[in-house]
């Protein structure tokens, strides 16, 4: 059979078009990759400062149809998980959080009929908010239709997550959603590309998987070593050009089930309250060793004991619990679901531009008619320089004043005082 000789011309025609069509496609492709990256770079305002929102244990199941826990016998009625959901909205309103975090129990896998549905309806208002948000795992989000890894990859493929199944550059991690997030300056300023702020977020897991250890998960070592290279390596980025800094930029660290080190506490060294059992595993796998030792975390944030709400100081680190938030999770009657906000506030340099973080503290606010906030307290304030030189000053004048024995006229030699009548 002959061939036209316009065939040749036709199928570069086709060929040129499809080219132009791979290339349209690649187009999108990069652009949707970039918007991504931009959509994860996230970074300090022109404010100054960044503020986090820890909602901890929604035991979110199906809406309207799964009751309230622990309220009032006149609240029962009408409360449902639509009442999470509203406190979720309420707090994202009231705050305006430049990200949020779920610290696991996000949904009740047991009662819910639907996983993905259940996961879809408690993260709602943070997608519908257009603000970035994270979450890790408890031990019952995958009680139900999804398996852990499940749950977690369904997550990562919800709007406007940062979240991540687990870091991309590790080959062997135990558990599903492990990763972290860089905090960069402000735009225009010298730590504009530097992580001032470094968060990290890990699967506390949900039940021992070794017959002879009874009880909750833990954090393993494949996990902990994964956080000390990561920290490890930021550390080294903090203190290299532009703005080389002294040590580690400040960690905050987030995760469920609480450490062993939280029964370290009673009403005499914590701001907040507690009024159940610390439920940490029944061994001790070294992480809060792993975080003194590492040297950048400032706090740990977790759930899980849903009656405690209290924050203290452990060798340099304060172990916090964000008190419960779902109205499906257990509770009690009359005391208010709560959330935890953390601020980081930056210092200005003395050139006037914003400079690395100065300062972070930490509230709490409650689901009642003013969303009163309470227990505020600082977690970790840098120490300045110049205040340390002022000190220095300070000491050197009184040590001065003790060897000369004349202390009043030097002092109104340089402090004039009003004459008195």
């Amino acid at each position: 059979m002959s061939v036209p000789s316009s065939w040749p011309a036709a199928l570069l025609l086709l060929a040129a078009a499809a080219m132009m069509m791979m290339m349209s496609v690649s187009v999108c492709v990069d652009a949707k990759q970039q918007g991504q990256q931009q959509k994860k770079q996230l970074r300090f305002g022109t404010s100054g400062e960044f503020k986090i929102l820890q909602v901890a244990d929604m035991h979110y199941a199906n809406g309207k149809l799964t009751k309230c826990l622990n309220v009032f016998p006149y609240q029962t009625k009408d409360c449902s998980d639509l009442n999470t959901t509203a406190f979720t909205e309420r707090m994202i309103q009231a705050e305006k959080p430049d990200l949020i975090v779920f610290t696991g129990d996000n949904i009740y896998g047991y009662d819910s009929t639907d996983a993905a549905k259940s996961l879809d309806a408690c993260f709602a208002p943070a997608v519908q908010s257009n603000i970035p948000w994270v979450a890790v795992l408890g031990n019952h989000d995958q009680e139900g239709t999804l398996s852990r890894e499940g749950v977690m990859k369904h997550i990562v493929g919800m709007k406007n997550t940062l979240s991540l199944l687990n870091p991309p550059d590790v080959g062997v991690i135990d558990g599903f959603g492990n990763y972290n997030l860089e905090i960069t300056g402000v735009q225009g300023s010298g730590f504009q590309n530097k992580s001032i702020l470094n968060l990290f977020f890990l699967d506390s897991g949900d039940y021992s998987k070794v017959p002879s250890i009874p009880g909750y998960g833990w954090i393993k070592s494949s996990q902990q070593n994964w956080y000390q290279q990561t920290a490890r390596k930021l550390k080294g980025a903090y203190m290299a050009k532009p703005e080389p800094q002294k040590g580690a930029a400040p960690g905050l660290v987030y995760f469920h089930i609480p450490l062993p080190e939280y029964k370290n506490f009673d009403k005499s060294n914590f701001t907040g309250i507690k009024q159940e059992g610390i439920s940490s595993p029944s061994i001790n796998s070294g992480f809060f060793t792993t975080l003194v030792e590492t040297g950048d975390a400032k706090a740990v944030f977790a759930g899980h004991d849903h009656l405690n709400d209290f924050c203290g100081e452990l060798t340099g680190i304060y172990l916090c619990y964000a008190g419960g938030f779902g109205y499906h999770a257990y509770g009690k009657a009359g005391w208010s679901r709560r959330a935890r906000v953390v601020v980081a506030s930056l210092e200005k340099t003395p050139k006037g531009t914003w400079g690395p973080v100065k300062s972070i503290k930490t509230w709490k606010r409650l689901d009642d008619k003013d969303l009163t906030a309470i227990d505020a307290q600082v977690l970790w304030a840098k120490t300045s320089a110049d205040i340390t030189s002022v000190f220095f000053g300070i000491l050197v004048l009184a040590l001065f004043v003790l060897a000369t024995g004349t202390p009043l006229p030097f002092w109104r030699r340089w402090c004039p005082q009003e004459e008195k009548y």
